[in-house]
């Protein structure tokens, strides 16, 4: 502590369970500038991830589709994931088997550019597939 009021300094307490318990002098409010400098420049570096959404309905024209999925591809080469989904209204709740085949087939064309996260599934009025970006190697 003398030691510490010497050197106009912070005398911190590193590990309090050893024994006797380890301490450090050094300038607190710098040691905490620091670690938060350290910190945000790790939240800098984190990838963050975007997610693209397409959506469809059960009986989408052919032309539709492509359009669309032309899309998927840029926003797949681009890196970001994709969300697809086959929307129902009304009563057209009653070809949900179309609109997981449209998926599935949306998958398969798209299977170069990215792989399928999660199979598609019906919440409530929306049938939804998720396929993420293949990492390049």
């Amino acid at each position: 502590m003398a030691k510490a009021n010497e050197l106009e300094l912070d005398l911190v307490e590193i590990s309090p369970k050893a024994n006797p318990p380890v301490c450090k002098i050094i300038d607190y409010k710098k040691f905490l500038y620091e670690q938060k400098k350290r910190e945000k420049a790790m939240k800098a570096k984190a990838t963050k991830v975007i997610v693209k959404e397409i959506r469809f309905g059960p009986q989408t024209d052919d032309h539709d589709y492509e359009f669309k999925k032309r899309h998927a591809e840029k926003f797949l080469k681009d890196g970001a994931k994709l969300k697809a989904y086959v929307f129902f209204k009304g009563r057209s709740i009653v070809y949900k088997d179309q609109g997981e085949i449209l998926l599935l087939r949306l998958a398969q064309e798209l299977e170069e550019l990215g792989k399928v996260e999660q199979m598609p599934k019906l919440e409530g009025k929306r049938m939804t597939m998720f396929i993420a970006p293949k990492t390049k190697k």
